[in-house]
């Protein structure tokens, strides 16, 4: 597919950063080491490095690579596949602002994107990284409902995809709050009322946020490993 694309393709780490400015790094944690020590000779002014391995902090980064390399930090998710990706970015301390500017280039083009602080990166992980997971069983939760209730599974599916869909689509266009948004279709002693008040009687609201914060515990957990 990359090669129909014009791209050159090589298995050859020294290489890359020889013919292109900009050098993502896309693979597991414990395999950037010996990637950083396979690019470091070949490294120069010209490139820009963007990591997107989970737990490894820029300072580990910038220390695997020439002194004043310019590296960011990226965080993308799953959902980018379809162009519809929530993105952050860290910048290390040798970026300039033309490498912000090149990020979100790359990073708009298959999604939204924002700027944080590398503090918030494991909460982040936990939140949209794993997110899509989270939605995907709501979805998926939901159609089981609907085919419960009598309705033909592969329509159960594309109603509650869309549901969920247009929900954020509507939370993110219009800026309203979601629990506005959540009132305002909710009739008193209307059937969603009802559904509402099973969903938070089992522990909905609670069991998100405790996934969050799960998540969030077990990032810092590989980070801690990743950084020793």
């Amino acid at each position: 597919m990359f090669q129909s694309l014009g791209a050159e393709i090589t298995t050859d780490n020294t290489l890359v950063p020889q013919k292109s400015e900009v050098v993502i790094l896309a693979v597991k944690p414990h395999i950037i080491p010996s990637v950083l020590k396979d690019i470091h000779p070949f490294v120069g002014d010209k490139n820009l490095i963007l990591s997107v391995a989970m737990g490894i902090p820029l300072k580990d980064i910038e220390k695997g690579l020439p002194t004043g390399t310019r590296v960011v930090r990226i965080m993308p998710n799953t959902p980018a596949v379809v162009r519809s990706a929530a993105s952050v970015y860290v910048c290390g301390n040798a970026t300039k602002s033309k490498d912000e500017a090149v990020t979100e280039k790359l990073l708009r083009a298959i999604g939204t994107c924002d700027k944080v602080a590398e503090s918030m990166m494991d909460a982040i992980t936990a939140l949209s990284g794993a997110g899509p997971a989270y939605a995907y069983i709501m979805v998926e939760a939901l159609a089981d409902g609907g085919v419960k209730m009598g309705l033909p599974r592969d329509l159960s599916y594309r109603l509650a995809a869309q549901t969920v869909l247009g929900a954020g689509q509507m939370i993110r266009d219009t800026k309203i709050h979601p629990g506005q948004l959540k009132d305002d279709v909710t009739s008193p002693g209307g059937c969603t009322i009802a559904g509402l008040h099973y969903l938070e009687n089992h522990g909905f609201r609670a069991a998100l946020i405790g996934a969050v914060e799960q998540a969030t515990k077990r990032a810092e957990e590989v980070s801690l490993v990743q950084t020793r």
